[in-house]
């Protein structure tokens, strides 16, 4: 990893075993590398040229094509993981996807490590950036206004390295996040009650991937029903702070791979969904225990459905503004009648 070196025999023999016990055992910190759980590959500082994107992915499971998009994309340069719960299994996962110089984990569990000057330090000196999943407010309790939020941000801002992230760490990828703070919001209740209390949305305060500033994501999205609670999060932002945002929803095993330009592209072997708000159709209630309604006459949200595929299918440019240009999907009315959410095909 870039700024360090070589740090003699033990350090050698100590990556060795790293690299061999990622499939199972526990996993031992590499000496004057705080947060370390495991690294694979080789020490030496590489730079190497790259091409920014990111990668919203809906766990469940990896996806090979998202991963081999960003690889492609870092140059084989260092990889960086980040998580908050000890999970060390991508560095061997992305290893085998793609020749890179080094995959390392940092398992930062406290702000302490998150403003460690070293732990910093090797987020910047990465040519790709993943967030595993987990619980997206231990990330944003724990890394919000650190530096190692500060890193982050200058890989997606500055460095403009491809920096992706699945379930928790697809969350706080966009600029508008759901915290998931106290528990998972269940879609039947929070359009039941858009205040419930696990309805806590974040408004441009921890990351800030290109193209997603208006963007609110959700994950597990067909597996899990999360349709309705993805629409209450999105009338609750349009309530409470005036924004019309859109939303952007991989299912599970499905990744949106947003390229440098804006488009993106959905990998994997389910759906992911764009969904789009209109500044002329608010929410007709959105109010503190009674149902959501937000009907608009059967168009409240236009929504883009795109298939995904192994190699990576369809377009959507977030860019612009010309819906025409968004291909191999089909598109969709949705609304909400009473608390229910319903779907048409356009």
């Amino acid at each position: 990893m870039k700024g360090y070196k070589m740090m003699g025999l033990l350090t050698v023999m100590a990556i060795g075993l790293h690299a061999c016990s990622q499939s199972g055992g526990s996993l031992k910190t590499i000496p004057g590398r705080p947060a370390s759980i495991g690294y694979v590959g080789d020490t030496a500082d590489v730079i190497k040229p790259v091409t920014g994107g990111v990668a919203l992915i809906g766990g469940g499971g990896n996806v090979d094509g998202a991963f081999r998009w960003m690889i492609a994309r870092s140059g084989g340069g260092d990889v960086v993981v980040l998580t908050a719960s000890g999970n060390a299994g991508y560095n061997v996962d992305i290893d085998s996807l793609g020749k890179v110089n080094s995959v390392e984990t940092l398992n930062i569990t406290s702000r302490e490590l998150a403003n460690n000057d070293t732990v910093a330090r090797i987020i910047r000196n990465a040519e790709m950036l993943f967030i595993a999943g987990g619980d997206q407010s231990r990330y944003m309790n724990n890394w919000r206004g650190t530096k190692t939020a500060e890193a982050i941000n200058y890989l997606l801002m500055e460095k403009k390295v491809p920096v992706g992230g699945t379930s928790a760490g697809c969350a706080v990828l966009s600029g508008l996040y759901y915290s998931g703070e106290g528990g998972s919001a269940v879609s039947d209740s929070v359009l039941a009650n858009p205040y419930d209390t696990l309805v806590k949305v974040y408004n441009n305060d921890f990351l800030h991937a290109p193209y997603l500033s208006n963007t609110i994501s959700d994950q597990h999205y067909v597996k899990r029903g999360r349709q309705g609670r993805h629409v209450t999060f999105m009338s609750r932002i349009i309530t409470d702070d005036g924004i019309f945002p859109m939303g952007i929803a991989p299912d599970e095993k499905t990744a949106v791979c947003i390229d440098e330009h804006g488009v993106a592209t959905v990998f994997g072997v389910s759906k992911a969904y764009f969904i789009q708000t209109d500044s002329a159709k608010k929410p007709e209630l959105c109010v503190k225990g009674q149902p959501l309604q937000w009907n608009c006459n059967g168009q409240a949200l236009k929504v883009y459905e795109i298939p995904a595929s192994a190699t990576g299918n369809g377009r959507f440019p977030l860019s612009l503004n010309d819906t025409t240009a968004a291909s191999g999907g089909t598109w969709y009315w949705w609304w909400v009648e009473n608390g229910v959410l319903k779907t048409k095909q356009i």
